[in-house]
């Protein structure tokens, strides 16, 4: 999933007053810098439908652990996050970002890739055409373009920049897509108005997904409604402040502005409140035509696009089925998830990626709406048999009816030695209790070699280190890295701030890609092992649960295996080290 959010966790931003907005798409999906600030805005404005309370969330318990090993980070007072701040140094430059441009400035010097590292970014499209990513696009060198035949005998015509699981060989594509539970519950619904009986186990289910859905449906039809209310305040509110202001109606003018009547303070201090949440009216447009989407399609139990795909649904073990589009009609998440791991660097356009030596393959199988698993599993086996020695899944979902495609391609790319990230999650929920898919977890007693599951950290650093958004889990979250306000690319030669887990992820990818680049010799296992020994320790750090209340405090070791983030300075120097001890 790459386009919802999770009101449970905006609803409980209602109480940090002061707090920056940061994105909470639900379970996978990045979002621009300001979901999280929607409910502190409803308080400014009229509601239309009544506020419910947000539900107590459980904080996980503290662990017993030794003091922090390094300087826990300062709370930042910047009014936004720095352009690459997921790329500096919390010793040289007082965030907690990665240390990848010290690596890169102390360790690396003078020194190129040894190898070409190939990341498969399985999402919603990959812009193959922007500035900053279309030199780092993967070609498969076997395939010629335009043939219109499968050269390299793979399965796949034309797959030239990689493949894409929901379209059509007419050129179509699927856009939207239902919720897996709507999905679920539709079939339940099937059943009940059909002659076969259901078990006693069948009827537990269907009841268990339907108080999901009608719960989401709920959520939707609220969050939608809060979206509007604020709408319409941020609109009088410009309509008062424009008179008043000379020229463009700036946060600088507004800011200065001296307010002549109560009206006109409300008036400014809404504006200033949004405006330093970087929300505007463009994002709120935004957010609205999601949930407008989600109501639209992701709920209606009728809607089926898989028409358009053509393939035998039934049949999980189905290849060849899709097109060679790998850009599709929204290519903005996975554009943004692609910049953060490989784009250009040095060419003062955008960001810089994590690293160089590094090719994008890109792998269409994520809608807006739920990723499906007989999709999920083609995309990874794809990535494997066609070079991948790592793949980033930014997305997830709370429910996976075939998750033993999934399980079973998982354990291929395992065999094959690939490395696989995924997002943990962006519902501000313990993930050891409520799990995520995919995951990891094969059966009760095996579990995937070389997986790295992933939370995301913030810049503000003190109490806020922790995302409020993102998922955790003291067995199932490996690591946290940077995830709020990451500035990356997005279609059209732009670029953008977005934040969630799905941003969290790709700094991982990008740091194992740089490691496999600069050290040809690392498995996947070496890596991932690397990784986690070398984060940067916060483990008795005190800091905000995500999901939690604002005076809520836990110790960031409880929220992942390692109590750490990720931190490519001391991955390198450990690497580097291990290469040592292996020389004679």
């Amino acid at each position: 999933m790459r386009t919802v959010f999770s009101p449970s966790v905006l609803s409980v931003a209602a109480s940090h007053s002061a707090a920056r907005a940061v994105a909470v798409p639900a379970r996978s999906a990045a979002r621009p810098v300001w979901l999280l600030l929607l409910a502190t805005a409803a308080a400014c404005a009229p509601a239309s439908t009544p506020s419910t309370a947000p539900v107590p969330i459980a904080a996980p318990a503290p662990t017993p652990s030794a003091p922090a090993a390094v300087t826990p980070p300062p709370a930042v007072t910047l009014d936004e996050s720095p352009v690459n701040w997921q790329l500096r140094d919390l010793a040289t430059d007082g965030i907690a970002g990665v240390g990848s441009e010290r690596a890169f400035k102390e360790l690396l010097a003078g020194r190129t890739p040894g190898r070409t590292v190939v990341v498969a970014v399985i999402d919603g499209g990959v812009d193959t055409a922007h500035v900053d990513l279309r030199e780092v696009l993967w070609q498969n060198p076997n395939e010629r373009p335009g043939t219109k035949a499968d050269d390299d005998k793979n399965g796949y015509v034309d797959d030239v920049r990689g493949w894409n699981f929901i379209g059509n060989p007419d050129g179509r594509n699927v856009n939207h897509d239902t919720f897996e539970m709507t999905r679920l519950y539709a079939a339940c619904q099937r059943e009940v108005a059909g002659t076969s009986a259901q078990t006693a186990q069948r009827v537990s289910e269907c009841e268990r997904i339907a108080q999901d859905y009608n719960e989401r449906k709920t959520e939707v039809t609220q969050t939608l409604a809060q979206i509007q209310n604020i709408s319409r305040a941020l609109d009088g509110a410009v309509a008062m402040l424009r008179p008043e202001v000379t020229g463009e109606l700036t946060t600088a003018k507004v800011q200065a502005l001296q307010p002549t009547s109560p009206t006109l303070t409300q008036a400014r201090q809404m504006y200033l409140q949004l405006a330093g949440a970087g929300l505007t009216p463009a994002e709120l447009a935004e957010a609205r035509e999601a949930y407008e989407g989600q109501a639209k399609y992701g709920l209606d139990t009728a809607f089926n696009p898989r028409d358009i795909v053509n393939d035998d649904y039934s049949n999980g073990r189905e290849i060849g089925y899709g097109n060679n589009d790998i850009t599709g009609p929204d290519a903005s998440h996975g554009s943004h998830v692609a910049g953060i791991i490989a784009a250009v660097r040095g060419n003062n356009i955008g960001l810089d990626g994590i690293t160089n030596g590094v090719r994008i393959m890109g792998v269409r199988a994520v809608p807006d709406g739920d990723e499906r698993d007989k999709d999920v599993a083609n995309a990874i086996r794809y990535a494997v048999d066609n070079g991948a020695h790592i793949i980033n899944m930014s997305f997830g979902k709370g429910y996976s009816p075939e998750k033993g495609l999934v399980d079973d391609a998982v354990r291929y790319a395992d065999s094959k030695g690939v490395l696989l990230v995924h997002a943990a999650g962006n519902d501000g929920e313990d993930i050891d209790v409520t799990p995520n898919f995919p995951n990891a977890m094969l059966s009760s007693t095996d579990k995937a070699r070389n997986w790295i599951e992933v939370g995301a950290s913030s810049w503000k650093g003190g109490n806020e280190l922790a995302a409020p958004f993102s998922n955790f889990g003291q067995t199932r979250v490996d690591l946290f890295a940077p995830g709020v306000d990451i500035y990356s690319a997005v279609p059209g030669n732009e670029f953008k701030r977005q934040s969630g887990t799905s941003m969290a992820a790709p700094v991982v990818s990008g740091v194992a890609a740089l490691l496999m680049a600069y050290y040809p010799e690392l498995t996947a296992s070496d890596v991932r092992e690397i990784l986690l020994e070398s984060v940067t320790p916060f483990k008795s750090l005190q800091v905000v649960p995500p999901g939690g209340a604002p005076n809520a405090r836990v110790t960031f070791g409880s929220l992942s295996v390692t109590g750490g983030i990720v931190n490519a300075f001391e991955a390198v120097k450990l690497a580097e080290r291990r290469r040592a001890a292996r020389q004679p």
